[in-house]
């Protein structure tokens, strides 16, 4: 039986989220000062934790987040698996009460059980699940134990209700705010279990 632990958290802020703006996997912007603050925040709380081995996107806001796991001597994994949702059309976008009611129209659809529903141009789940069990996958079949994953806000959603409600309905639930934490445990004959969820601990004197 193979166990292995994942703590699992989303980038630190950026202007984009800052100002409520979409970013998705198609704007690859840069952490703020409050984000760059965030990812030293991470750092001196997890600096000695057993970490074998760190997991990033193929977006500047991830490997940025871990970049003083780096300057330490790791050496991060980019997986394009693990990108955040393309949201088509209104990447890059201003929160207009227009787009605003699109949003929720489509997270009202996805909470009723239509996940084929995307933006135009946009990935739908089922794209994003598929993506993200190849780097699951690619995790899982390596010999760390302990590894430090850095993706998205959706996107952990997302890998959190497939991967460990087996649904996407409700995946919402899967609360978070940039540099929050899931500490997974994952046994292979039991699957994968939540036991730290949203931990923001680590940024309480930011």
């Amino acid at each position: 039986m193979k166990r292995k632990k994942l703590y699992i958290i989303r980038h630190g802020q950026t202007d984009l989220n800052k100002k409520g703006i979409v970013q998705g996997s198609g704007v690859d912007s840069s952490l703020n000062d409050l984000g760059r603050a965030q990812a030293s925040a991470f750092y001196e709380k997890y600096k000695d934790f057993p970490f074998e081995k760190v997991y990033t996107s193929a977006l500047k806001r991830t490997k940025e987040t871990v970049l003083h796991f780096e300057e330490a001597g790791f050496v991060p994994q980019e997986l394009p698996g693990l990108n955040e949702i393309s949201w088509g059309v209104v990447e890059g976008k201003s929160p207009t009460p227009e787009n605003k009611a699109r949003y929720q129209a489509l997270l009202q659809a996805w909470a009723d059980g239509d996940l084929s529903q995307k933006y135009e141009g946009g990935e739908s789940l089922q794209e994003v699940v598929d993506r993200q069990k190849v780097a699951i996958d690619h995790i899982l079949a390596q010999e760390e134990e302990c590894v430090l994953v850095a993706m998205h806000g959706r996107a952990m959603r997302i890998l959190l209700g497939w991967w460990v409600n087996d649904t996407l309905i409700g995946m919402d639930q899967f609360s978070h705010s940039n540099l929050s934490l899931y500490e997974i445990d994952w046994e292979s004959d039991k699957g994968p279990k939540i036991v730290r969820f949203d931990d923001r601990s680590h940024l309480e004197h930011l």
